[in-house]
């Protein structure tokens, strides 16, 4: 028999441990067709975005963050990640 005064064991969400993609977009550029078709290897294709500018993060088509690039340090020197510095609220909008 339980004892209905004894506090339900919480079961944890199924949801918790799937996976999901972020999308990290640096920046955008808009070339002629023809200048993309006639890019070969070594070709530079220019951003609208500094290397200062924060980068957003994307889950699927939904803004959910905007941070800085970084570069890690130690064991994983040159591996790229962003510092969080602006949280989505999903219902409102970014900010």
């Amino acid at each position: 028999m339980s004892d209905p005064q004894s506090p339900k064991s919480e079961k944890s969400n199924p949801f918790e441990s799937v996976p999901i993609e972020v999308t990290v977009s640096v920046g955008r550029a808009r070339p002629l067709i023809r200048d993309l078709l006639n890019m070969g290897e070594n070709a530079v294709l220019t951003l609208d975005k500094r290397i200062e500018d924060p980068v957003d993060l994307y889950v699927g088509d939904q803004l959910v963050a905007r941070g800085l690039l970084e570069e890690m340090e130690g064991d994983q020197a040159g591996q790229l990640a962003v510092r969080l510095t602006e949280i989505a609220d999903l219902q409102n909008g970014i900010g």
